[in-house]
């Protein structure tokens, strides 16, 4: 009796065994299939698709063109081939030996990449950052100093450019971005502080006595009642090309090297001076919206010449 049990459960694993092997080639042939017509190709319809996810996710209008400006590039590189794994290596090898972009640049493609992918589904097609030790300095051509600050404001004083010219003081005495101009309202001076909604979150940022009496006078001037501040001709808040072109403008009536004068880096220098006063960098990440004060690090370093003396004030050398 046992011994025909047990042929009879050997006749059934056989049995189960040829129903399993006649599948393996269907089932083969089906994950083949699925394989080629989900292939990430990156299309017009795909970008388009790919616009109103982020649209959907409450993305910054800026955040998006960025992302959809970047996997352009993808696109070109890949030209109609489908994105793959081996694709994305190459394409990373192939801005980095490339020599026309910095590692940020790169790194910024390679976000807009793997965002890409992970949005369209394609969750195991990544590539990894390159990686990067922070520098304890920064090149002396790329700061803003103090003095730049001061003769930039004059100057546009000089030229009857009164709105850049509070543009500029606004940007430098609260260290707002650009983008965030649009919450300086004349509703805003009168209580002392702006509420700021930037990147899904929202602070509080407070004007300084002296920006809340020059914005005023110059609100008066111009016959601005309510709203925003600064705006254009046709009633519309300023965007980030205007003041961006008007600065580079300046720069050579200002005499001052025009790779170093851009709405952003006047907000470095509010960090590094907001750091010299305070010595509090948690209070820095704060004031200037950021989760990481990883993030706030990269604000607050020093000019080359600052760092090497500092190197020579320890008189280490005998």
């Amino acid at each position: 009796e046992i011994h025909e049990r047990l042929v009879g459960s050997e006749m059934c694993i056989r049995d189960s065994c040829k129903v399993v092997c006649a599948k393996i080639p269907n089932i083969i042939e089906r994950e083949h299939h699925m394989t080629a017509k989900e292939q990430l190709i990156i299309t017009d319809n795909s970008l388009n698709e790919y616009r109103k996810i982020l649209q959907n996710e409450e993305k910054k209008a800026s955040t998006i063109e960025k992302y959809i400006r970047d996997v352009k590039k993808l696109r070109d590189f890949a030209k109609g081939q489908p994105i793959t794994q081996e694709l994305l290596i190459n394409y990373k090898q192939h801005l980095q030996s490339s020599n026309l972009y910095t590692t940020s640049s790169i790194n910024s493609y390679i976000a807009a990449a793997n965002n890409f992918c992970r949005t369209m589904d394609a969750h195991l097609l990544h590539i990894k950052m390159l990686r990067t030790q922070h520098c304890a300095f920064t090149s002396i051509q790329n700061e803003l100093s103090m003095q730049d600050y001061t003769t930039l404001i004059k100057t546009a004083i000089t030229q009857n450019c009164t709105q850049l010219a509070m543009i500029i003081e606004t940007l430098g005495s609260t260290g707002i971005r650009i983008s965030e101009l649009k919450y300086v309202t004349v509703e805003s001076l009168h209580t002392g502080m702006a509420s700021i909604s930037n990147k899904g979150k929202i602070r509080q940022i407070l004007y300084p006595q002296k920006l809340i009496y020059a914005l005023l006078s110059y609100c008066k001037s111009k016959g601005i009642l309510s709203g925003c501040v600064f705006k254009t001709a046709g009633g519309k808040p300023l965007d980030r090309s205007n003041i961006w072109h008007s600065m580079k403008k300046l720069c050579n009536s200002a005499g001052i090297d025009s790779a170093k004068v851009y709405p952003h880096n006047i907000r470095h220098l509010f960090a590094r001076c907001f750091y010299e006063q305070t010595n509090d960098i948690a209070k820095l990440a704060d004031v200037l919206g950021h989760s990481n004060i990883e993030t706030t690090r990269i604000y607050i370093k020093t000019s080359g010449n600052e760092h090497r003396r500092l190197l020579d004030g320890m008189g280490m050398v005998v």
